[in-house]
């Protein structure tokens, strides 16, 4: 019924010189390139931090972030996953962050998952969470509709509780006296 030969002949219906109609898209790829089609932007795959590195100091990028290691310092990505064996000892600041493995430190992301083998150190400021049964959370939670943006300069009830628990035991009455 069907046979290789025939699928690359030119049918009846079409003319010399005329590409036959298929149901295959009409890119084709360059020489040299791998033959998935061409994004206007291809995205590049995440960063992975492998499971023996650890990292001192800040990391930025618009892409994606997976961390099985350890990093000491703070995080800004698009996505951030961090893994089951992974720990974080910073801030971390993404649109999505999935936390499978361990975070110290201020959590700030549009979307925000602990798995179940998850545990955070620290407050969350989100816009959408989930936290799954079996997840260790110990800090506050404070909903934001932006909070990438919102209280980074340190107006903001997260952001100015940390900041009175680390000021001298009397500047902190009259802060909160101040705020009630």
């Amino acid at each position: 019924m069907f046979s290789k030969s025939r699928i690359n002949e030119p049918g009846p219906g079409t003319r010399e010189g005329e590409a036959p109609k298929t149901a295959e898209p009409s890119y084709a790829p360059a020489a040299g390139t791998d033959s998935r089609p061409a994004a206007p932007k291809s995205k590049p795959p995440a960063s992975i931090l492998s499971s023996d590195l650890t990292v001192t100091g800040n990391l930025k990028t618009t892409g994606d972030i997976q961390v099985e290691g350890t990093v000491e310092g703070d995080i800004r990505a698009h996505l951030l996953t961090v893994g089951e064996g992974a720990t974080i000892r910073g801030e971390c600041m993404a649109d999505d962050v999935v936390v499978n493995g361990r975070i110290v430190g201020r959590v700030r992301g549009l979307k925000v998952r602990l798995t179940s083998t998850a545990r955070v150190e620290g407050d969350i400021i989100h816009k959408t969470i989930a936290i799954e049964s079996g997840a260790h959370f110990e800090g506050s939670v404070q909903r934001q509709e932006d909070p990438l943006n919102a209280g980074a300069s340190g107006s903001g009830t997260a952001s100015g509780t940390a900041k009175r628990a680390a000021a001298p035991a009397n500047s902190a009455p009259k802060a909160e006296a101040n705020e009630a």
